[in-house]
């Protein structure tokens, strides 16, 4: 059989709208046909038309429902509305087909006007209200969820009190499915992304950059004045040359007040390892191929000190929002800070591991300890 170039029609024979479609005429057959047998009484003849038009009904309730299936399929498959999902109303759509035609065909079965079943609706309200809780608060979540744009298939979300951590990939009348980052699937109820909180990502990658936001610790007991000598070498680093400059006639004019004791540190001004380093790094950062220059937060700041050491924290965005490529980025920028921490004199401090009591156990002394703890 050839394929026509129209590819809507496509979804249709999947949905198998036509055979559907083709199973009323047996029905009709019969509803015609059964007052065409000799020797029919009335009463068969009445009974085997209501089961025809029942069959009827339920046949073009199941093609009206096929209908709608490839009707989702045919809209999915459009780019610019790949990311709206209609999924939901057309559920809803489709139950409302099926509540429909189940009542048609008890009322023909019976032989009683359905406006005689649907003046009982009434005095069952409460009762439905039950029955249909979640779908009617699943209902009204995919609208407002459809309104506020809060939720599209393709992003990535997550929601810890659901163990959902990955890339949404279908949004339905009662679920939204999420495939997470190992693989399986989270089958989240649509209602609780109305009730609960979670977070969506896609403002991220929508942006143009991503955060990193990582502090390195630093022994505080490293942390001292830089000589004359090491000011010098400093100046000749690219990265600190502007920064040695202002910083040196910063502090010589703050020293050059009177009353102020050249001799005594605590009346003057001096660089520092630990303030030479934030400066490394921003500039380091500032020249950095992979990191966002302008229009985002670019910072280097010391954090509270604790018993784990005095925090550094770099706080910057990649140009690059891949996860992978930027687990790289990130981590390259780390590796050429941790490297740079001797050229300042600095330690970076870690806890005591086994081989550190090991040498303290072979009699490396006290010593040990103090090196562990520096890092």
């Amino acid at each position: 059989m050839r394929a026509s170039a129209i590819t809507w029609d496509d979804a249709l024979v999947k949905a198998r709208v036509f055979n559907r479609m083709a199973n009323i005429a047996p029905a009709a057959v019969v509803y015609y046909g059964v007052e065409l047998i000799p020797g029919v009484t009335d009463e068969i003849d009445a009974f085997v038309q209501r089961v025809a038009v029942a069959l009827m009904v339920v046949v073009t309730a199941a093609t009206l429902n096929a209908f709608l299936a490839a009707v989702n399929e045919i809209y999915s498959a459009i780019p610019e509305y790949r990311n709206r999902p209609i999924t939901g109303y057309l559920q809803v759509a489709m139950l409302g087909i099926s509540l429909v035609a189940a009542l048609i065909v008890v009322a023909t079965l019976l032989d009683r006007s359905p406006w005689l079943f649907l003046s009982g609706i009434g005095a069952m309200t409460a009762v439905l209200m039950l029955v249909f809780r979640d779908t009617i608060l699943s209902f009204v979540a995919t609208i407002q969820i459809a309104g506020n744009d809060m939720i599209r298939i393709g992003d990535w979300i997550e929601m810890p009190q659901a163990g959902a951590d990955g890339d949404v990939i279908d949004v339905a009348l009662h679920t939204v499915k999420v495939q997470n980052w190992d693989k399986t699937i989270s089958t989240i109820p649509t209602h609780k992304f109305i009730s609960d909180s979670f977070k969506n990502w896609r403002g991220m990658s929508l942006s143009g950059g991503r955060r990193i936001k990582r502090a390195i610790y630093v022994d505080m007991n490293s942390v001292r004045f830089l000589t004359e000598e090491e000011i010098r070498r400093f100046h000749d680093w690219s990265l600190l040359r502007d920064y040695i400059i202002r910083k040196t006639s910063d502090i010589a004019q703050w020293n050059a007040q009177p009353g102020r004791d050249g001799e005594i540190n605590a009346d003057i001004r001096r660089l520092t390892n630990i303030g030479t380093l934030r400066a490394y790094i921003l500039a380091y950062l500032g020249s950095h191929p992979k990191i966002h220059h302008s229009g985002y937060t670019l910072m280097v700041r010391q954090l509270m000190p604790s018993d784990v050491g005095l925090p550094i924290e770099i706080y910057c965005f990649s140009n690059d929002q891949d996860w992978v490529r930027f687990e790289s980025i990130q981590a390259d920028i780390f590796d050429h800070i941790l490297a740079m921490m001797p050229e300042f004199d600095l330690r970076i401090f870690q806890a005591p591991a086994g081989a550190d009591f090991d040498r303290i156990r072979a009699g490396d002394g006290g010593g040990a300890i103090g090196r562990a703890r520096a890092g």
